[in-house]
């Protein structure tokens, strides 16, 4: 989620740097600003950091799991091949 502390202060920090015969207008511009970073914000689909590293971790573990099967996939397949090669033989 956005933390709106920060686009306050962001707003505030944009108004600061306005020249001297604007900033009479500050707090209306600084109002602006902060609707601006919202919006922009809002149509970014952000997730929180906690939420990143959750999926994260799902992706790191699913990707094991991938590995551990492909590994496994691997060894049934020789042992057919090797059946196969017996069966042959006989």
């Amino acid at each position: 989620m956005i933390d709106f502390s920060q686009l306050d202060d962001l707003a505030r920090r944009l108004g600061n740097l306005l020249p001297p015969g604007i900033r009479e207008n500050r707090e209306e511009l600084q109002q602006n600003f902060k609707a601006v970073l919202q919006s922009g914000l809002a149509k970014l689909d952000l997730v929180t950091r906690e939420e990143f590293e959750v999926q994260r971790a799902v992706l790191l573990r699913t990707r094991e799991k991938i590995e551990m099967l492909e590994r496994r996939l691997a060894e049934l397949e020789r042992g057919a091949d090797d059946a196969n090669t017996q069966n042959v033989a006989h």
